[in-house]
């Protein structure tokens, strides 16, 4: 049996018949625009009746979900439990009746196991039931669950890598938001890496998850001639807080090892081969007010991170403090008498500091090793230098570094007969900064690495004046303030150039030409085309 037809189609229907295809278009719009005012003004007399009613008191009876056939109910009733009156002192007002429930679907989306949009419904109660009174009202949320089981398969291609992966995430495990994923991949630098992490809210909040999982991977470092083995356990627990920022407290094992030397391995790195083991707590601190995390164009991104490893309880056989602190301000450059027009600068800083500590049992502190330095250059960090371009060297390996500061000014500008909206600029860019091994905490060989990389070439533009030796008995602290003021001396090393950025929903793309302006000896730069994929650049 047919249903109903619409008077509006069949209207349209009937002037489509022997009109010129114009007249019938302009005729259909003419009918979509009555329909457009039509919404409009029902939406208006719902906005009216609410105003008029935004004192009315009201208590909300019941809440009730259909369509949630794989969540638990007590897990449901967790999330809703301040809605319900019987919680509250006092009445709701239709306004605050409002406000709440939107404010628990939005609580909703955020467990990602629920299609968008959920619908709401309001409904008087049973008026048979004895308990209910003239101001009862019934909440109802209508969802549709999303698959429990998503698969995926694919290639990447990054900065100096491809991959091939695939992953299984399974939502909802056990109907109360909990999630388990699983992945591995195969590449041309990470040879290897697979891992499994287990998820669930704490409390029913979408705010506060913890995490639990292992992991192992087999990268190719060509860069200092090895290849490092890892496999670990973490867990970690991450929150948001009432101002927004996100908040991740951690713990991790790990046993690590170098391995795989190349033939021509600089001496540095054959005394480091073998294997190590890392016990470690972390916590990372990120307030990000930026209006687009790839590509901003106003606002600013702060992150603080420190690692702390093999300290009091903490076991294994490497002891350090970690500390590195990021920084990136977003603003629009106005242009008179154009309005959004896509001109942008960005600035960012980053700095770090790897102190060591004394391992158990032992009465004094070792030296860093290199699975745990900072290692600065590439695309994606400072552009115009190789992938761990500066810093210490031993021959042709990079030996990374304990303490560093990169900066980075970047103009952003709209490409000609291009909506600024689109997200594509063209890039004038300026970076550099310095990376140093702490002094008198290296072997033998680092420092004499350490004493080549710090002594600017003939081409640089960088000047410095020779770093006087540090004394073995010297404490710690004041050796990392001896490096620290070390740090600053001369100008760092620097490059310049001019790009295309691309920011993809899921990754920045850039294709840019670089020219070197500051090396010190022993470093790499880079001159010419370089290409970066990555979530996060300097």
């Amino acid at each position: 049996m047919a249903g109903p037809v619409d008077p509006d189609d069949e209207l349209v229907d009937k002037l489509k018949c022997g009109v010129d295809p114009k007249v019938a278009e302009k005729r259909e719009r003419l009918v979509n625009d009555r329909r457009r005012t039509q919404y409009e003004q029902a939406q208006q007399r719902l906005a009216d009746l609410v105003d008029s009613n935004t004192t009315l008191p009201l208590t909300i009876a019941s809440v009730k979900f259909l369509g949630a056939r794989h969540t638990r109910k007590d897990f449901l009733a967790e999330v809703v439990r301040p809605l319900l009156s019987s919680n509250r002192d006092g009445p709701y007002t239709l306004a605050e009746v409002l406000a709440e429930i939107n404010a628990v679907a939005t609580k909703l989306h955020k467990f990602d196991i629920f299609k968008v949009p959920i619908s709401l419904h309001l409904d008087r109660p049973d008026p048979t039931v004895p308990s209910s009174t003239p101001n009862d009202i019934s909440v109802y949320y209508a969802v549709r669950e999303r698959p429990r089981i998503l698969a995926r398969t694919g290639t990447e291609a990054g900065t100096a890598e491809g991959s091939a992966y695939g992953n299984v995430l399974c939502r909802n495990v056990f109907g109360g938001a909990e999630t388990l994923n699983i992945g591995g991949s195969l590449g041309t630098r990470t040879r290897s890496a697979y891992s499994a992490w287990f998820g669930a809210p704490v409390q029913s909040n979408p705010d506060v998850r913890w995490e639990i999982g292992g992991f192992g991977s087999s990268t190719a470092n060509n860069w200092a001639s090895h290849e490092e083995v890892s496999k670990g356990l973490s867990t970690r627990l991450r929150w948001v807080n009432k101002w927004s920022h996100q908040h991740e407290l951690g713990y991790q094992g790990i046993w690590r090892q170098i391995t795989g030397l190349a033939e021509n391995a600089s001496p540095t790195i054959r005394g480091e081969a073998g294997d190590s083991v890392k016990s470690s707590v972390s916590h990372t601190w990120i307030n990000d007010r930026r209006d687009n995390p790839i590509l901003p164009s106003k606002g600013y991104n702060l992150k603080a991170a420190t690692e702390v490893a093999g300290w009091g309880p903490l076991l294994g056989d490497v002891a350090f403090w970690k500390s590195e602190l990021e920084s990136q301000v977003a603003v629009p450059v106005p242009v008179p008498g154009i309005r959004a027009n896509g001109v942008t600068l960005t600035a960012g800083l980053r700095g770090g500091l790897l102190y060591p500590l004394t391992p158990p049992g032992q009465t004094q502190s070792s030296h860093s090793r290199i699975n745990d330095r900072f290692r600065v250059g590439g695309p994606t960090d400072i552009r115009g230098f190789r992938l761990a371009g500066l810093g210490p060297r031993d021959g042709h390996d990079a030996l990374g570094g304990d303490m560093y500061y990169a900066a980075s000014a970047n103009l952003f500008l709209p490409l000609p007969r291009v909506n600024p909206q689109r997200p594509i600029r063209f890039q004038l860019f300026v970076n550099g900064g310095r990376l140093l091994a702490l002094k008198g905490n290296s072997s033998a060989a680092e420092d004499v690495a350490e004493k080549a990389s710090t002594a600017p070439s003939s081409s640089s533009l960088a000047t410095r004046s020779p770093s006087p030796s540090s004394e073995q008995t010297s404490s710690t602290f004041s050796l990392a303030r001896e490096t620290a003021s070390s740090l600053f001396d001369g100008l760092p090393s620097t490059a310049a150039g001019v790009g295309l950025v691309y920011a993809h929903p899921v990754a920045r793309f850039e294709l840019n030409f670089s020219l070197p302006l500051a090396v010190r000896r022993g470093e790499q730069g880079r001159k010419g085309l370089s290409f970066g994929v990555g979530m996060s650049f300097l």
